[in-house]
Formats: structure tokens, C-alpha cells, sequence
């Protein structure tokens, strides 16, 4: 346990996702001075922080394992007439309070990463950064006209990431602008469904997910509530354009052909498709992949399938709960490219247990033999829920070791590149393997991006997400607000209306 001791109730999530970058393995607490105490236990560091933003001054003090401490200050003063513009600037406008409370923010971080840098002697691929979208800030520069060698300086000089992962962002950025240059994405929407049944729960998953086998006599009452949800999102976005439909899970595929067949139908009947630009669906679990359901996709205008083996090493598949071969992962895929022509994803997570780079680079030997449209390389999040979570709580098993995860994202982008695939949308989560990121590389010269993955992410305009625990998304200019379904399955049955009710009040019956 690391004690993180802070003033204010203030930046908690900043300080907490940074100091667990560095030390992966500890339990991380932060608390408010005068209102409880944490106390690090034995051979973990604490931390005190105090601000005080309102005459621009920071202090942290670290006290080592050892008992050694040192104290550190930072001044996070207003910038001075005529001084260069920063990152900072080109944030949305704020009150002077706002703009404080802002800079004090980046000046601890600044200040915390420093110190936790060299007590540690780690260097973090993101630097300060913590948000999950490091892509923006690039991404802000461009639309203000800063040449490539200024964005790279400032990414690394001022939040300390990697001239690797600065690069990696900035030629992101670049590719995602061109993939959103189409501005009527602004005045459409995409549309998410979410088919939380699976032929088991991995191990690391934190999603709504509940086994077929224990399940199955609840799947057309599930299929009743999307209809019913899906009537309300048509009648509200009748005057809008649907860009991205994207099926996932769970597991889709563990319906049958006439489930399936079902929910294509109904989707079609109550959507104007005439816009879509992408339809996918995910087919995650190889076990639950057939001829017979992959021809009704095909039937249907099913333009991109996700088939996920995570890892093609025998061992690690058992481990993890996937309960179907590596063989299986193989014939999936075949049978994939013969049933229909689809973009076909692959997802891999780097940071599983007892994988080591070795144990990467030969899953990426497969997958290249395999030459997929789009690979998505994962970086292990131990999710809160998750079955992982509590073997590590209870068993002692241990986060990958951040050399593993270096080499092994480094394996998994030169695969990449080899397959002739670029990457094109990145998003970092809580608790990630080694301070790495999600990156997704696709063909781009034969359009096979996942669309809806930039959409998702860069809230270019409003995702309606339908099912057990679908997240949907309104976004009103540079506003966004949410509204999330219930994740337990018997009460999001129970309480459908409920869930459409939620939507109305955060679209408004017109979709606006």
C-alpha cells in the first residue's frame, strides 16, 4: 500500500493513475490531510502533496522505502505577456479559478513525474500524461498550425512522454484527421449494440458477460429488449444519418443462426443504412464462430468482423478461461475469409500472465501468416471485477514486468509494420501493463480502419448504445454527457423502459 497525503480533495485521479504507473504491483490510496490517514506499509514509499494554486505554489514530499525523504516545490504561475504559447493555451476557455486549479494540475504532475522518475529510475513511455486519449494534445497542435518538430518538442520537453510515443501520437493524429475529414460526422451518429453472452468469462474481463450455457433461456427475452430500445433510437435519430454500427459483446456470435438472423433483421427494418460506412461484428471467441452463422452474416450488410484470439500460445489461452485452441483461432479465420468479404480485426493483449516477449513474438509470427486488415495490440488493464484481480489479490500473481511489455510492444509494432498496417487510434485505460496503450493498425490503402474505433473515441458526434451495460454517448458541440444501461442481466431486463426513459432524457425524443 502507497499513502498519497493531499490538502485538497483535488487532482486525486492524476496523482493515483501516476504513481501507479511507477509502482504497478502496489495498491495506491489517496486521502485528504486531517480527515483519515493511510499508512504505507512496509517497503512502499508515501507521498504528501500540498497545494496551493491560488498564489501558484506546489510542494511535494516523497519519503523513500528506506525512510530517507526529500521535499520538492514547483510554481505553476499565470504565463507572462509575450511568453510562447503552450498546450495549455489551447485548452477550452475557462474562469480565472478554472485556469489556476488547470495549471497547478500539469505543474504537479510535472513535479510528481520528476521525482517519482528518478526515485525509481523509470522512464514512462506516456510521461505525465494520464489521460486515456494522448492523442488530443497533437491532435490540438495540428488544428493550430504547429509544425511536426514543434508538436514532438513539446510532447517530450514539456510532458516528458517518449520519442517514440510522441511520434507514434503525432502520426495518429495526422492519420485520424484525415479519416474524420468528412465534417457531416458532426451532424450524424453511430450506433452501438451489446450481446453480453459468451461461451465462458476470460479472466481478465470486466465487461457485461454472462455464459451461454447458465443463460440461454434468457437470450429472446434479451433480443425483445433491444427491439424495444432500437425503436426509440430510430424514431429520435429518423432526421440523422447512421455512420457505424458496431455489435459487440460479449460475444455475438454465441447466438444462433436464428438469433442472429433476428437482430440483422431488425436493425435493418427500423435503420435507414443508406449512410453506413461501417458495419461490424464481433465474432471474439473462435469456439463460437460456424459456417452456418458466418453465411447469415454475409447475408446481411456486415462489412467488418473482429475475431480475437488475445494470444496464440496454448498455455495462455488456458489459463485465461478462452477454452478453445489455437487451431481454432486458424479455422475461425479461414472460414472468415471464405464465407464473406469482410475487413477482418484481430485483437491481441500484451502483459498476460506468464507471457514473456518470446511468448509475443511467436503469437505475432501466426498472426502475420494469418495477414488480418486490423490488428488491435492490447496492453493488459487489470480491470476492477475482474476474475484476474482477484487471482492476483489471492494467489500473488504479479503484474508483467515492464521490460516484458517494452519488448513486446515493440515485437507486436514491427509485426505491424510488416503486414503493411499503420496505426490509426490509440487509447490508454486504469491500471494498463507497464504505462503502454491500445493501438489499433490497419491496411488504410484498403479502407479497413474501424471507424467506429476513431468515432468512439475522439467524440466526434453521438454513439446510441443499446443492451446490458451500453454506455451511450451525447455530444453537443465540445459537450458530452453520458447515460448507462444497468449491467446485470435480469435487471436490464426487468427494467428496459427505464433504460429508454435514460436516453430520452439525454437525447431529447428529436435525437438533437
Amino acid at each position: 500500500m502507497i499513502g498519497v497525503s493531499v490538502n485538497k480533495d483535488r487532482f486525486f485521479y492524476d496523482i493515483h493513475s501516476l504513481v501507479k504507473a511507477f509502482y504497478p504491483g502496489e495498491n495506491v490510496s489517496c486521502f485528504v490531510k486531517g480527515e483519515k490517514e493511510i499508512v504505507s506499509t512496509a517497503g512502499s514509499p508515501s507521498l504528501s502533496v500540498d497545494l496551493r494554486e491560488e498564489i501558484g505554489e506546489i510542494t511535494v514530499t516523497l519519503i523513500s522505502p528506506d525512510g530517507a525523504g526529500r521535499t520538492e516545490d514547483t510554481r505553476c504561475l499565470p504565463m507572462a505577456e509575450g511568453e510562447r504559447i503552450s498546450s495549455i493555451d489551447l485548452q477550452p476557455v475557462r474562469d480565472a479559478a478554472g485556469e489556476r486549479q488547470y495549471r497547478a494540475k500539469n505543474a504537479l504532475k510535472r513535479l510528481l513525474y520528476r521525482m517519482l522518475s528518478e526515485e525509481t529510475g523509470k522512464r514512462l513511455p506516456w510521461g505525465s500524461l494520464t489521460g486515456i486519449r494522448p492523442t488530443h494534445i497533437p491532435k490540438t497542435f495540428l488544428q493550430a498550425g504547429w509544425e511536426e518538430t514543434a508538436i514532438l518538442a513539446e510532447l517530450t520537453d514539456t510532458y516528458f512522454v517518449s520519442e517514440e510515443k510522441a511520434r507514434l501520437a503525432l502520426e495518429i493524429a495526422e492519420t485520424e484527421r484525415v479519416l474524420l475529414s468528412d465534417a457531416e460526422y458532426e451532424t450524424g451518429y453511430s450506433l452501438y449494440i451489446g450481446i453480453p453472452f459468451c461461451p465462458t468469462t476470460c479472466l481478465y474481463c470486466s465487461f457485461p458477460s454472462y455464459p451461454l450455457g447458465m443463460h440461454q433461456a434468457q437470450v429472446e427475452g434479451y433480443l425483445d429488449a433491444l427491439e424495444s430500445e432500437m425503436d426509440y433510437a430510430a424514431g429520435a435519430f429518423r432526421k440523422k444519418k447512421l455512420y457505424t454500427i458496431y455489435v459487440g459483446g460479449g460475444t455475438p456470435t454465441t447466438l444462433t443462426p436464428a438469433q442472429s438472423e433476428r437482430l440483422l433483421r431488425a436493425i435493418e427494418d427500423r435503420f435507414d443504412l443508406s449512410h453506413v460506412k461501417e458495419f461490424t461484428v464481433e465474432a471474439g471467441r473462435p469456439d463460437s464462430v460456424t459456417r452456418e452463422k458466418l453465411e447469415v452474416l454475409s447475408r446481411h450488410p456486415v462489412t467488418r468482423l473482429s475475431i480475437n484470439p488475445q494470444s496464440m500460445q496454448q498455455k495462455t489461452l488456458d489459463l485465461i478461461g478462452r477454452l478453445h485452441s489455437v487451431e481454432d483461432v486458424r479455422s475461425a479465420y479461414h472460414l472468415a475469409r471464405e464465407c464473406g468479404d469482410f475487413h477482418i480485426n484481430m485483437d491481441l493483449i500484451l502483459g498476460l500472465p506468464g507471457e514473456s516477449a518470446r511468448d509475443v513474438a511467436a503469437t505475432l509470427s501466426e498472426i502475420e501468416a494469418l495477414r488480418p486488415d486490423d490488428l488491435t495490440i492490447h496492453a493488459l488493464a487489470i480491470k476492477r471485477g475482474s476474475r484476474m484481480q482477484a487471482m492476483m489479490e489471492t494467489k500473488g500473481v504479479s503484474y508483467p514486468e515492464f521490460e516484458d511489455i517494452e519488448a513486446a510492444a515493440r515485437e507486436a509494432r514491427d509485426a505491424a509494420r510488416r503486414m503493411g498496417l499503420s496505426p490509426y487510434y490509440l487509447y490508454r485505460q486504469k491500471n494498463i501493463a507497464g504505462n503502454y496503450e491500445n493501438t489499433g493498425y490497419a491496411d488504410l490503402k484498403k479502407d479497413a480502419a474501424g471507424l467506429y474505433n476513431v468515432l468512439i473515441n475522439e467524440d466526434v458526434h453521438s454513439i446510441v448504445a443499446l443492451g446490458a451495460g451500453a454506455i451511450s454517448k451525447c455530444v453537443r458541440g465540445s459537450e458530452v454527457s453520458r447515460a448507462e444501461n444497468v449491467k446485470e442481466l435480469s435487471q436490464y431486463l426487468e427494467r428496459t423502459e427505464e433504460m429508454i426513459e435514460r436516453k430520452r432524457r439525454l437525447y431529447g425524443s428529436s435525437g438533437s
